[in-house]
């Protein structure tokens, strides 16, 4: 799919609160762990579990999410295809970087090893 201006906007502007508990649930409901999520998201953004919780009472949107994001130098080892998109393909860098983080959600899900999720 060819991302739109419009597609761009409406990720910018979801507050990650809004999207966190969505997580939680389509990983705990295969059998991983909250605490596994939050390695996850570390990994990608440098947020550990107070600065996650933090930015969730803030109720910040993606675009503030990573904009505060250190984001990891690996990341751009994260390719496939996630929500019908090709990350490699993606032009837009914040919704890249929300895709990124969903293809990791979406590996450990799936029930990927943890040495793969964060290139390793």
């Amino acid at each position: 799919m060819k991302e739109t201006d419009k597609h761009n906007e409406r990720i910018a502007k979801m507050i990650f609160a809004s999207v966190y508990p969505h997580y939680v649930t389509k990983v705990e409901s295969k059998g991983r762990t909250k605490a596994e999520l939050h390695q996850v998201i570390e990994w990608l953004t440098c947020f550990n579990e107070e600065k996650l919780q933090q930015l969730m009472d803030e109720k910040v949107t993606f675009k503030t999410f990573f904009d505060r994001a250190e984001l990891n130098p690996n990341a751009e080892l994260i390719k496939g295809v996630i929500c019908g998109y090709r990350i490699e393909e993606l032009e837009n860098p914040l919704t890249k970087k929300a895709r990124y983080l969903d293809k990791l959600v979406d590996e450990l899900a799936k029930g990927k090893a943890m040495e793969k999720i964060l290139r390793k």
